[in-house]
């Protein structure tokens, strides 16, 4: 049986119960004689709007654990659920449209599994004189890999797809950044890709990893290299009706 607290509580109107969560966030359940941990009012406050505006989940279609750890520092905890589509199916030499392309795939596969939902898929490439690369097969691959791009400079191109299901609308839209590598000798070639790291990234090398060490400068936005343009990303919810504060948890 709930105490009298916790009814009064919870027929309170959602600003009173944000202070009276605000000024305790414990209370002493008598009917049970043990302590009780309330929610945080923050997060009732935000469980309410989200009911009132029909925030939809956000869905992120895509294994990447760099684009998962970059919406969480920025309050989006998102549904991973990869699309495990098949890259090899899209032959495309334009980067951007390829990007494009295989990132509204991705998220068109995994659509299906929700109702009513946000999705997003990515899907990132560097180019380096006119050649695409991706993730590279092995180990042989990302040393050779890692000896066209010192001393050199690549377009880094991710795809971005936002299904928001719930309006029935699409969007499909890239971003580009340029990267500029440092020059490395054979030796800190073969130590980097020993790390495994570059076997993990399209282009071989993480901006957020070791491979940071080995970046010079960059020309355009940050998050674009670790995989998804957070700037790119606002613009688009904001396209769909939303504000990124709504997804903030």
């Amino acid at each position: 049986m709930g105490s009298g607290i916790e009814k009064k509580l919870n027929h309170q109107c959602p600003i009173l119960l944000y202070e009276r969560l605000r000024q305790r966030q414990r209370y002493f359940d008598f009917a049970q004689y043990k302590s009780v941990q309330v929610p945080s009012a923050q997060c009732v406050i935000t469980k309410f709007v989200r009911t009132l505006m029909k925030i939809p989940p956000f869905v992120l279609a895509s294994a990447s654990p760099a684009r998962r750890r970059l919406l969480q520092t920025v309050g989006i905890e998102a549904i991973v659920r990869p699309s495990d589509f098949d890259e090899s199916q899209i032959e495309l030499s334009e980067p951007a449209e390829l990007v494009k392309t295989l990132a509204q795939y991705k998220a068109e596969t995994v659509a299906p599994q929700f109702e009513s939902a946000l999705i997003m898929g990515c899907d990132s490439v560097l180019s380096i004189n006119g050649e695409i690369y991706g993730k590279p097969a092995d180990i042989a691959e990302a040393i050779a890999r890692w000896q066209i791009m010192q001393g050199n400079f690549g377009d880094l191109y991710t795809g971005h797809a936002l299904i928001d299901l719930e309006q029935n609308r699409t969007l499909v839209k890239s971003q580009v950044t340029t990267v500029y590598f440092a020059q490395m000798s054979d030796r800190a070639i073969q130590a980097y890709v020993a790390t495994g790291e570059p076997l993990k990234c399209a282009g071989a090398f993480a901006i957020e990893g070791f491979g940071s060490f080995f970046v010079e400068k960059i020309a355009g936005c940050h998050s674009n290299v670790i995989g998804l343009s957070l700037p790119l990303l606002r613009q688009m919810l904001g396209e769909l009706g939303y504000d990124v504060t709504d997804f903030w948890q």
